[in-house]
Order: C-alpha cells, then structure tokens, then sequence
C-alpha cells in the first residue's frame, strides 16, 4: 500500500436524477425515479428527496411507487447522462492520466501521476476539481474519498455523501474502517453478512478477531481469504487507465432459425452462465448487459440494460437479457443470439459469496433499455420533445392516445403544461432524447 493518500474515488451523487432535476427546473427539491417505469420497472437511482422514502437503486418501482406516490417517475435519457459524464471524465484526465471509469458515473483517479502532485495539498485539489465538475455540469455534485488504495478511497467517499469529502491519513487506515459494519467492505452482500452475523460477527473489527483459517472455515478458500485480507485494509491494486477487455460476451448462430421463445431463453441461461464464468476467470464483473439478436432477414438489433452495482452472477445476467427479449417481436425466428456485459470492473458490488440460485435479483425492464436500430419514439415520461409553436419540453405523461407536456428546459424556469393527441404533427423526440421501444 502507498505512504501517501494519493487515491481518489470520485462518485457523483444520485447521478441520473440529479440530471433529470437540472434538466428540468419544476422537479429541483422534489423526489425524482429514473428506471423502469413498466409494472415489471426497476429503480435505477432515486433522488436524495426519494431515499428519505425509503427508495433504493434496485427496488422494484412498484414498491417504490407505494413508498413515495408523489415522486415523478421517469424513463431514463442515456444520451444526457454520457454528455456529462464525458464532460466528468474530462476533467479528471486533465489532473491524471491514470484514470479508471467503473461506470458513468464513478471513477478511480490516481493523483500521484498527475504533473503537480503535492500530497500536503489534496484537499486542495479535490475541491477544485468538484468545483469545476459542478460548473461544466451545470450545478450536479460529486462525493470524494482520497486514501492509499482503491478499497479505502471508495470507502471514504460514501462517508460524507451527497457532496462531500473524505481524506483517509495514511496509517488510519484501520481505524476508520474497524468501527464499519461488515458490509461496507465490496462484496460482503447480504447472504455473507447473514452467515457472519450467525457466529456474531458485525463489524470489521469482528471480522479482525478471527484468524484466516476460521474466516475460510465459514465461506470458503477463496472468500474467506479475500475478507480476512480487505479487513485490514490491505489492498495494492493499482489504478489501470485501460483494460485490454472492454466487454465480455458470447453469441451463436443457430442452423436453423429459432422462434420459440422458450428454447431462446434457454439459450439465454446457457450463455449467462458461460459469461458469468468467463468474468469470474478473469476477476472481473459489468454493468451493462446487451442482448444481441440477428432475425431471419439479417437485420441485427441489440439492446442493453444497465444495472444499478457491477455484477458477475449469472442469474442477474440471465434474468436481465431474459427482459430485454422479452420486448422483441421474434415471431419469425432469430438466426443469432448473443449475451454481453459491458462497464467493466475488478470487483463485484453484489454479493462475492453468495451463489447464483440464492440471489434476490431485480428484473430488467424496456424503459431501462436503449435501442441501437432506428424506432420511430414511444413518448414515456422524462422524454425530451419540441413542438413546433411551445418550443422545448419534456413528458410528464402519456396514455389513451394523448401526451402531456411541461415545456421548459434547463435554462428556463418551470414551464406550462400542455396536453395533445399523440400522432400530433407538430410534436416530436427533443435532441437531447433517446428513442425507446
């Protein structure tokens, strides 16, 4: 481990909503959903205002719509969310050329290789780039932690968030991460907790007072080693600019076509498994899995779906490219299949120990989906539109063949609310949208 808390894990607060609030004035201070906004929807991230609700990432949005009725519920707008996440991403690589995306969203920097490194001066450093990101954004905020490893610096920036900072000193490393319940350390997911908590052990400092051996004895060589290892806050992985691997997948190409969607989603469980594996091998794990499909006229569509933590179980690989056929007309048959995970990390923020059948998952769903072929749009809420005489908005709602929309944008106050028929001429996908099927 480093002499010098030269490690920062940058991670921007409620990162999709806080988007969807900035883009659209009259939810600033409200409770915001982004995810999947179907009965079989998954919440993707919930704004601050929502949490106090009770709301979660991975959260079926039906229980969240019972925990927070009056939150707007939003498809999500990938295009806006990469715009200024390129924008983050820009700014970190002007302090470092070792930089390490885990997602959108977060990322590891490695301030040590920067030009002007000075370790007296990080906190310096870290507000400046945070005060930076805030004004190229357009207001959204980060939570920082700064330590010397990649375990403790992403430990650190979930103390003080939203919109805070926290330097681990170099030597208290143990300290700060003894008091910790067991689940702060990445992978120690409910089922581990659960078999921890049986022999009364809670906190880190618990895990510390049992030997190697013992910690083996209760889940395993591999797992039990990992945990004895990060509860002492050894950790030496170095930031990686780049992987070799950008995504993992597997695809075949059938003999004959193939339109039962059964015999397809058996398939599908079959190549999960063989991604899960190949992920595992490697010590990696993804957060976007991508369903690729070839029809019986060649024509290829993919869609993705992305997930709220990385993941290499093969049950949540399986169940979310089972949602993602689930939107897709294969009556006349498919003639390729493949299943691929993308957003890759080098640890898994599920559960490292449990096994694929005991987990819990949360279904994918098309509102989460992007749709790589060209769709006419579906209006669903949170979509970007322009009409021709109102000008730029944003749907608030749609049915029985009619649209309602609040016209204003980021740079506006809030704006009035229209209603119109659905196949109205002068109504369309805004520019900064993403078409959803």
């Amino acid at each position: 481990m480093r002499s010098t808390a030269s490690i920062m894990h940058l991670d921007l607060d409620a990162f999709f909503a806080s988007v969807e609030q900035r883009d659209k004035p009259s939810l600033r201070g409200r409770p915001v959903i982004v995810g999947g906004v179907g009965q079989r929807g998954v919440v993707a991230t919930a704004s601050y205002e929502a949490r106090v609700h009770g709301v979660r990432s991975a959260m079926r949005t039906a229980e969240a719509r019972a925990r927070c009725p009056h939150a707007a519920f939003l498809g999500g707008r990938f295009d806006a969310y990469r715009e200024a996440s390129r924008l983050v991403m820009e700014r970190l690589r002007q302090e470092s050329e070792l930089i390490e995306p885990l997602s959108l969203d977060e990322a590891f920097v490695d301030l040590a290789a920067g030009p002007t490194f000075d370790p007296d001066g990080v906190e310096e450093v870290v507000e400046r780039i945070r005060a930076d990101i805030a004004e190229i954004t357009g207001g959204l905020t980060a939570s920082v932690g700064v330590a010397s490893s990649k375990l403790m610096a992403k430990i650190a920036s979930e103390i003080n968030k939203p919109d805070g900072v926290f330097v681990v000193a170099p030597g208290t490393e143990a300290d700060v991460l003894g008091p910790m319940q067991a689940t702060a350390i990445p992978g120690v997911g409910p089922a581990t907790a659960e078999r921890l908590r049986r022999v009364g052990i809670l906190t880190v400092d618990e895990v510390r007072r049992q030997s190697e051996d013992e910690l083996v004895r209760l889940l395993g060589q591999s797992a039990g080693r990992s945990l004895h290892r990060l509860s002492r806050a050894d950790d030496d992985r170095p930031v990686v600019a780049s992987r070799e691997a950008k995504s993992v997948s597997v695809e075949d190409t059938f003999e004959r076509d193939i339109a039962d969607r059964l015999q397809l989603e058996s398939i599908i469980e079959r190549m999960a498994r063989g991604v899960s594996a190949r992920l595992r091998k490697s010590g990696l794990s993804g957060r976007t899995v991508t369903l690729k499909m070839r029809h019986h006229d060649f024509e290829t569509h993919t869609r993705s779906s992305t997930l709220a933590h990385p993941t290499d179980n093969a049950r949540v690989l399986a169940t979310t490219a089972r949602a993602l056929l689930a939107g897709e007309d294969i009556s006349n048959g498919l003639r390729l299949l493949g299943v691929g995970v993308s957003g890759l990390a080098d640890w898994v923020q599920d559960d490292l120990f449990a096994e694929d059948d005991d987990a819990d998952e949360p279904e994918a769903d098309d509102a989460n989906a992007e749709v790589r072929d060209e769709r006419p749009a579906r209006w669903y809420p949170g979509m970007d539109v322009h009409h021709d005489d109102h000008g730029d908005g944003w749907v608030w709602g749609a049915g029985l063949g009619r649209v309602t929309v609040r016209f204003e944008t980021r740079w506006t106050p809030p704006g009035p609310v229209h209603t119109f028929r659905a196949d109205d001429p002068a109504l369309g996908a805004g520019h900064t949208g993403t078409f959803q099927s």
